[in-house]
């Protein structure tokens, strides 16, 4: 079942549609669901609804889940470079754009307004442990900044073809300044060439560099630690590198299979 509901984006002094994924039996029964939050969710479910007509297929998917959750898509502007802007959370000059980036703006209007409104309106499981936040591409960026940030909301991400090259010294500088829950849990995805090899000055082996910056990316999290009083604490990461064909599904699931340990 999807639900749509129109809610006021403050930073930009609009509304955004919200698409909500709620189980088949949600109406039949008095169970409480998990919730994954998702940037980009006109793109989720529907083909008819996607930017290039065509989605995720994530209610297709989730139908035939064994594992029961809520997903909120929140749908970004399609007006000139506004995405850019709701979906950056730095001052950058990328992709031919000086972005002034408000995706911290974001993040509060997620954090203070949507999800107390869905745990309000909906049998969620509210706490921490399973709430989890996920996107691709700009989306993906703010999946990173999110449960760096925001890591006493979010516990589990999953972020796609996030533009690491774009942020690296920015994703460095929040994650030394953010505590990262032991129990975090990220699935990261990349495209071949986002995170691989092409053939570069007749070298055919050649590392692209959005394929450095990630390699970088990935090996900060992994040895990322942080202090907790007198203690340490690691992150907890899981890595996995996609080809585009891929279903973009896996990522939700690995990201979120955990979340029933909780609930």
């Amino acid at each position: 079942m999807i639900i749509k509901q129109d809610f006021w984006y403050w930073p930009n002094q609009a509304n955004r549609t919200l698409h909500i994924y709620l189980p088949d039996e949600y109406n039949f029964t008095e169970e409480r669901y998990p919730v994954m939050y998702m940037f980009d969710g006109h793109n989720l479910f529907y083909d008819s609804d996607a930017t290039y007509g065509k989605s995720w297929g994530l209610k297709d998917f989730l139908d035939h889940w064994d594992k029961k959750i809520i997903i909120v898509g929140m749908e970004c502007s399609h007006e000139g470079d506004q995405r850019l802007s709701e979906y950056c959370p730095y001052e950058k000059h990328m992709f031919h754009h000086d972005i002034h980036g408000i995706g911290d703006q974001t993040y509060q209007w997620i954090v203070h307004d949507i999800k107390p409104w869905v745990d309000q309106n909906f049998r969620t499981w509210g706490h921490r442990e399973a709430t989890g936040i996920g996107g691709s591409s700009m989306g993906g960026i703010m999946s990173v900044y999110g449960i760096m940030r925001y890591n006493d909301v979010f516990s589990k991400a999953a972020c796609l073809s996030s533009g690491v090259f774009h942020n690296l010294s920015d994703f460095r500088k929040t994650l030394a300044e953010s505590n990262i829950n032991p129990d975090t849990r990220i699935y990261m995805g990349w495209g071949q060439l986002e995170a691989g090899k092409a053939p570069h000055n007749l070298d055919p082996h050649y590392n692209t560099r959005e394929a450095r910056s990630t390699s970088g990316r990935r090996q900060t999290l992994r040895s990322r630690l942080g202090k907790t009083g007198a203690g340490l604490y690691e992150l907890s990461l899981e890595i996995i590198l996609r080809k585009k064909s891929m279903e973009c599904c896996e990522a939700v699931t690995q990201s979120m299979l955990s979340f029933y340990e909780y609930c």
